[in-house]
């Protein structure tokens, strides 16, 4: 059993050793197995969740209301990391939504040391946040934006790289690695937990939305640049400051056949829902080398309740899945994950089915950053137990064990 850990309202943490702490899976208060916790990695940060009362363990083994002043403890993991629960607690008196962030539960071992829910998932150096934000930044994204003054993807990107410590934004500037190329400010679908666009009495997006829509010319002068000698260079469509790239399926088709003109270097990518079947047909046919299609279950019920999709289906996502298959194109998952949802055992099945009818190749385990309480009634239409995190990522690599499992995407070429 391990001690709560809390914060006060100045954000500062305390351990409290007469009280143990529990977490939050699905609906239910846990105690945190062995396997469910590592020691608080290098990159974590840790958060208070105001205006919330923890649950914990009191002194005769009941779950209990934490009885003291003091706000929930929990930590943003850095990528690489997948959370096993949720930090347990009730927002009793109807407090505002909590901004969008993966939080899992913190605990302190009887050294003190503190320990976090999450089990690792992958390596790569690459996301290391040891490597972004460094001291020349702000000179690399200033010549850049020089080197193509006309460009307005890279006053974009110069924005997400400062104000939002974006990677993939940083990546262009440090001209290495996957960066990203924003190009759709609309959406065919109205996630719940849309980190660029909230209605106003929702929770806060961490970012704001891309406002136009940018010239081929703009696309493939900046895609060009990165890929043509950039290490391990990828550009990829589908950010978190835009709606879903297969909007623009016209312009990025047109814009992979001209980059294909100008070098044959690098990963062209598209993190898309996948909904837009037609648009996805599209930038296939026009030569893209990977798609990571984003998803949070393979029912129809717990997708549609977290992704609200406007003119499509999930059926529609299976399609361009399928098509991708069988042109060559390398597919992700970019399974958003949510402790108690994805490991229930009728989601973990449907997952599986839609992975083995689709060749998928690849699944990104990445932890859905949303308010708990936002997801309850998601949660409510589970059908079957959930087994826990760790389960269910040993059930994914027993049952699809060609299905390389992981958080990054990595280089590839499709051939031609």
């Amino acid at each position: 059993m391990f001690h709560f850990v809390y914060a006060d309202e100045d954000g500062n943490g305390y351990i409290n050793e007469d009280y143990f702490g529990l977490g939050l899976l699905g609906a239910s208060f846990v105690e945190p197995g062995e396997d469910e916790v590592i020691p608080l990695p290098e990159g974590a940060s840790l958060t208070m969740i105001p205006n919330r009362t923890p649950v914990v363990i009191n002194d005769v083994d009941q779950f209990v209301l934490y009885p003291e002043e003091g706000w929930v403890m929990g930590a943003l993991l850095p990528q690489g990391y997948t959370r096993t629960l949720l930090p347990a607690f009730v927002n009793k008196d109807g407090a505002d939504g909590l901004p969008l962030f993966g939080y899992s539960a913190v605990f302190a071992a009887e050294d003190g040391e503190l320990y976090v829910a999450a089990v690792p998932t992958d390596e790569d150096y690459k996301w290391n946040p040891q490597y972004f934000n460094t001291d020349d930044l702000a000179e690399r994204v200033a010549a850049l934006q020089a080197k193509f003054p006309d460009n307005r993807l890279l006053q974009q990107l110069g924005h997400c790289a400062h104000t939002y410590g974006c990677f993939t934004a940083q990546n262009i500037f440090y001209h290495r690695w996957e960066g990203g190329i924003p190009v759709s400010p609309v959406c065919n679908a109205r996630c719940l937990g849309c980190i660029s666009l909230q209605p106003s009495e929702c929770c806060p997006s961490p970012q704001s939305r891309l406002t136009f829509v940018p010239t081929v010319k703009e696309v493939v002068e900046l895609a060009v640049h990165h890929l043509t000698d950039a290490e391990d260079g990828i550009v990829s469509f589908g950010q978190g400051c835009e709606g879903d790239p297969s909007m623009q399926a016209d312009l990025i088709a047109e814009a992979i056949r001209e980059i294909r003109k100008q070098t044959p270097n690098g990963t062209i990518n598209m993190n898309t829902n996948a909904g837009n079947t037609a648009g996805i047909k599209k930038v296939i046919d026009a030569g893209i080398d990977s798609l990571r299609v984003s998803l949070n279950s393979g029912t129809d019920a717990v997708y549609n309740a977290y992704y609200r999709p406007v003119n499509y289906s999930l059926n529609d996502v299976r399609a361009s899945l399928r098509y991708a298959a069988d042109h060559g194109v390398y597919t992700y998952l970019n399974l958003l994950t949510f402790p108690g949802i994805n490991d229930s055992s009728d989601e973990i099945e449907s997952l599986i089915q839609l992975v083995q009818e689709n060749d998928v190749k690849a699944i990104q385990v990445r932890n859905l950053n949303i308010d708990p309480d936002t997801m309850k009634p998601i949660v409510e239409l589970l059908q079957g137990e959930a087994v826990g995190v760790p389960t269910f990522l040993n059930i994914l690599a027993e049952e699809l064990p060609e299905v390389a499992i992981g958080n990054y995407t990595k280089p590839y070429q499709r051939k031609q």
